[in-house]
């Protein structure tokens, strides 16, 4: 079942990375905060590096002057991750989420077969804004789309 506004986050091991990887359990990560998690279905892709993660590194100041923490998250290894963070020059503070397993991915009930493409299991391209681990706002893209999980979307649905 996919997580809904109103649920609370799942608290599962993973790999965080802002400039070194260390592991982290997502609990303590959303904990007493406003984080704005967004999901790729993989790093170096197409959407996710052209556009998703791109906005999401422009868009950062707006997002930290709103006092909330954005994190990418994606079903690759934590190196991979941080390679991709490097090539795209994101902002530091913006944390990329490596869930290897797709351990995390799959307790949000978000995940994507992209067998059929050579990709396995990976992320639904997605974006929520969570308060103090406390889902509030969830955009879920269909197949093949990017509109509603842009930084731009994510913007207007949280306002001011």
């Amino acid at each position: 079942m996919t997580i809904q506004p109103g649920d609370t986050i799942p608290d599962i091991a993973i790999q965080v990375i802002d400039q070194e990887i260390r592991p982290a359990q997502t609990g303590a990560l959303f904990a007493g905060r406003k984080v704005l998690l967004f999901g790729v279905p993989g790093a170096f892709t197409p959407t996710c590096s052209t556009r998703h993660l791109p906005g999401y590194s422009s868009h950062f100041g707006d997002f930290r002057e709103r006092d909330i923490t954005v994190m990418c998250l994606a079903v690759n290894d934590a190196y991979v991750m941080q390679a991709w963070a490097a090539s795209q020059q994101t902002p530091a503070g913006l944390l990329m989420l490596a869930d290897g397993n797709a351990s995390f991915t799959r307790a949000l009930g978000l995940q994507l077969d992209g067998t059929a493409f050579g990709m396995g299991l990976r992320t639904r391209r997605f974006a929520l804004l969570a308060e103090h681990g406390v889902v509030r706002l969830l955009q879920v893209e269909a197949p093949g789309e990017f509109r509603v999980s842009s930084a731009e979307a994510m913007l207007a649905a949280i306002g001011k």
